[in-house]
């Protein structure tokens, strides 16, 4: 069992559509647990559950193997950070931080070791005596966070805190809430719609759409080997590139969007022959060609120079690709470039079922030796 156990956890309002439908889940202690969805997908309102301040329709909601349906959230051991702060305004920086860490009588020499340390990571010293309102709103946030982090339980809950930051400052508190959680081990349910935060600071994933368990696993795995079309379509950034393809085994060839033809490799015995089928290839996959290996040459519909990298994107029948080659690229719209793309690149899945039938062979970690 873990630390928090979740078995057929259903949440419906009005007995209407079910919001959660039979979520089964277990978070071990210590584990930074991301929930990442679109909007209305129902992670929050799974997070709210897990705090207590969501009545759970039916199923069990285990803390530390004991049943807390009816626990109000006082009497949890946790804490939670919410997307709009709920700082009170009439009281200090420092108050606010406090104010949890007061409430549970916690000896004073205590709480003032505990502001000083907190308040030095969050970048929130200098700060202290104003009040809310004299704060920007990545300050305030900061602050929110600072509560949660002071109080020290051992469960923190975290609904898009760094949402109203910008992105400098959302890039640095990705790293330390990662750090501090890790320092203090603390464990954290963290729920966002960016799949860039799920990926960065996820031990594990659970991608939700429309309520329903779509994967559930690191974050590297779910970028690999996406358990559908919706994983596929979700994590990675860009989005995989999909298209309708169909393996004409007599021809010895996959055609994807009646465009593209690729020679068909000895090993694909697992995927349909002569049915429609859908293939996916991530961006870093689809390589600049050489005159050894080109296997197509394509019309570039867009170029975005980012520095280290160029994004390329071509129509391919109905859909748009996109490739990301390392570097600075002198390409235009309307170029045409050879490209390379290979079979063992392409995840498969059911055109009807969106089910993943075969992951793509590329793309797995590397092993690195430590000298």
């Amino acid at each position: 069992m873990g630390q928090i156990d979740l078995i057929n956890i259903s949440k419906s309002y009005d007995k209407q559509k079910s919001v959660l439908d039979e979520i089964n889940l277990s978070i071990e202690e210590g584990e930074f647990f991301v929930l990442v969805g679109p909007s209305g997908s129902g992670k929050s309102t799974l997070l709210r559950m897990i705090a207590g301040l969501e009545d759970i329709t039916s199923g069990t909601l285990k803390i530390n193997d004991k049943v807390v349906n009816h626990m109000p959230p006082k009497d949890r051991n946790l804490s939670m950070v919410f997307q709009n702060y709920a700082l009170y305004p009439h009281l200090s920086v420092e108050q606010n931080i406090l104010f949890g860490l007061n409430a549970k009588k916690i000896d004073k020499q205590e709480q003032q070791k505990r502001l000083t340390e907190t308040a030095a990571t969050m970048g929130l010293t200098e700060l202290l005596k104003r009040k809310p309102r004299e704060l920007s709103g990545g300050q305030r946030q900061r602050v929110a966070l600072a509560r949660s982090v002071v109080s020290e339980a051992p469960l923190c809950l975290m609904d898009e805190p760094l949402s109203n930051l910008d992105a400098k400052l959302r890039a640095h508190m990705r790293i330390e809430i990662r750090r501090l959680q890790k320092r203090l081990g603390l464990t954290m349910v963290y729920v966002t719609h960016d799949q860039v935060e799920a990926m960065t600071m996820g031990d594990r994933i659970m991608v939700l759409n429309d309520g329903k368990i779509q994967q559930v696993g690191k974050p590297i795995t779910l970028y690999n080997e996406p358990a559908n079309l919706f994983v596929a379509s979700f994590i990675g950034t860009p989005k995989m590139n999909l298209g309708k393809a169909v393996l004409n085994e007599e021809q010895g060839q996959l055609l994807i969007e009646d465009m593209l033809n690729l020679k068909v490799n000895p090993n694909v015995d697992d995927i349909p022959r002569n049915e429609n089928v859908t293939i996916g290839i991530r961006a870093e996959h689809i390589f600049p060609g050489t005159d050894e290996n080109t296997t197509h040459h394509l019309e570039v519909v867009n170029v975005e120079q980012l520095g280290n990298e160029t994004s390329i994107a071509f129509d391919i029948g109905s859909e748009l690709w996109t490739a990301k080659w390392p570097g600075q690229w002198d390409i235009t719209v309307g170029d045409v470039v050879p490209v390379k793309i290979d079979m063992d690149n392409l995840c498969f899945f059911h055109s009807d079922t969106g089910d993943l039938i075969k992951s793509a062979k590329a793309g797995k970690k590397q092993e690195v030796v430590l000298i």
